[in-house]
């Protein structure tokens, strides 16, 4: 999820993404610092993104060339993804999402 992100944000928003490096069999806590990093680097991406640059092609999956609205597009969508994953989950437990409570 992280290295998804983090490569989806640079490429919609066309800046360098940092390296990161982070393995199922991490620790929790690493994990959690992984993802906190990546909500601070595409929160300061995309507050600088304008439209002017959506237009512009860039490598996206398979090396295929894609426009970088539609990679702002399945960044989107690849968080729904994962916040519909995280609710399921947090369900399946017996725990309602933070949206859900009253």
């Amino acid at each position: 999820m992280v290295e998804t992100n983090h490569l989806l944000c640079s490429k919609a928003v066309a800046v360098f993404a940092p390296k990161v490096e982070v393995n199922d069999t991490d620790s929790k806590g690493k994990l959690v610092a992984a993802l906190k990093e990546f909500f601070d680097f595409c929160s300061d991406a995309l507050a600088k993104m304008d439209d002017s640059k959506l237009a512009e092609t860039t490598e996206g999956f398979g090396g295929k060339q894609v426009r970088r609205a539609w990679l702002s597009l399945v960044l989107a969508g690849t968080w729904a993804d994962h916040y519909a994953e995280t609710a399921l989950y947090l369900r399946l437990n017996g725990l309602l999402p933070p949206t859900a409570k009253k």
